[in-house]
């Protein structure tokens, strides 16, 4: 079984008298219809799953991913931002059915749709009608990776410069994924409460600060980006039990080559 995953991205404008030639793509990259002064713009990524065809090596012709897309999705999203209120997660609602049925022979696996370049909504056909809402967060700190029951010439060989004594900083990109079925309003949870909850309980206590001496939960966890996922999902699983939303996971980025996801 072969996934293959497309990211179609296009603009809904206001509108204008001279928007040039929207009818036919000249900047696939940048986005189809493209961005008009100020507009709204979006990129939905969509998964299919299915078997590679002999005649041309492909699962799917990512053109009529993008084609099926902008008939069919780029209309409706449209259509839901022009009204007097963007309920979003009943927009992909909408989406899903709208496109789980589009490619015979394949069927959708994901749909994710990016809202900013940090706020995302993704369904899984699994999980369907279930939402996924996906924030991402930042804060700098520096850590030193030593295990004490080991000599220190082990964790030097261990660890190499991430052992240095006087340690090493990090700006850590942290993203915390909620799961929840929209209520009547269309809404997992208010992004801003959702926003208020893992900066007071994760960032703002994390940020500029030292974690191996003053984070209590690495006094005897060593903070790899491993551990630092797990410590960030134990404190906010509980911050969430009050809401209609559930944790789901949380991917800690160390660099942008180096990430980890956590979840139970």
């Amino acid at each position: 079984m072969f996934r293959l995953s497309r990211v179609v991205r296009f603009a809904v404008n206001p509108e204008c008298i001279d928007c040039g030639d929207q009818t036919s793509v000249h900047n696939g990259f940048g986005g189809f219809p493209s961005l008009m002064g100020i507009g709204h713009y979006f990129s939905l990524e969509v998964t299919l799953v299915g078997e590679v065809q002999p005649k041309d090596g492909c699962l799917r012709n990512i053109k009529e991913i993008d084609q099926v897309v902008r008939q069919l999705a780029v209309p409706v999203v449209g259509a839901f931002i022009r009204r007097e209120r963007f309920e979003a997660p009943l927009l992909m609602d909408k989406l899903f059915e709208l496109l789980k049925n589009a490619w015979p022979g394949n069927d959708v696996h994901t749909l994710r749709l990016a809202l900013s370049p940090t706020l995302a909504l993704k369904i899984f056909a699994q999980e369907y009608p279930m939402v996924r809402l996906s924030q991402k967060f930042e804060f700098s700190a520096s850590h030193r990776l030593h295990n004490p029951e080991l000599s220190d010439d082990e964790n030097r060989r261990l660890f190499g410069k991430c052992n240095n004594p006087l340690g090493h900083g990090h700006n850590y990109v942290v993203q915390v994924t909620l799961a929840g079925q929209p209520d009547a309003n269309g809404l997992i949870i208010a992004v801003p409460q959702f926003e208020q909850i893992v900066s007071q309980t994760v960032i703002e206590p994390f940020d500029h600060r030292n974690l191996n001496a003053e984070i209590p939960q690495f006094k005897d966890l060593i903070p790899s980006v491993e551990n630092i996922a797990m410590v960030v999902f134990k404190l906010l699983k509980p911050k969430f039990a009050d809401t209609p939303a559930r944790l789901a996971g949380v991917t800690v980025w160390e660099t942008p080559k180096t990430w980890c996801e956590y979840m139970e």
